[in-house]
């Protein structure tokens, strides 16, 4: 499957492919955020395409890559089961705590997660 551009719970969604290419780069992140010029106001992305340096959040990766998307305003989905960094790192699972109390950047285990949580915010 390709990237797609879906509707869910009346938000228009870039569903990123689980085989594409990985989220290495801040210019991966930025040609994510270009494909939602085509009417996505949310890209979710799984997990499994984020780099590992995405998870260990010394290396600022995760911020850069976040900030990006605050910055062009567009929302951000972490899709898939993050618990195995999370467990390993405090300060991963305050970011994500954060994240999902807030609008901009949430990590769901699902793509019907994530619907439901657009649902609630609509």
């Amino acid at each position: 499957m390709a990237d797609v551009i879906q509707e869910r719970a009346g938000t228009t969604v870039l569903v990123c492919d689980p085989d594409g290419p990985p989220v290495a780069t801040e210019r991966d992140a930025l040609d994510l955020i270009g494909a939602t010029y085509h009417g996505a106001e949310v890209v979710a992305v799984p997990a499994s395409r984020l780099d590992e340096r995405f998870f260990t959040l010394g290396t600022r990766f995760a911020g850069d890559i976040m900030q990006k998307f605050v910055n062009y305003r567009v929302r951000l989905a972490v899709v898939g089961d993050v618990s195995r960094h999370v467990a390993a790192s405090p300060a991963l699972a305050a970011l994500v705590r954060e994240s999902n109390a807030a609008g901009h950047v949430w990590f769901v285990p699902d793509l019907d997660a994530l619907h439901a949580r657009l649902r609630a915010a609509a």
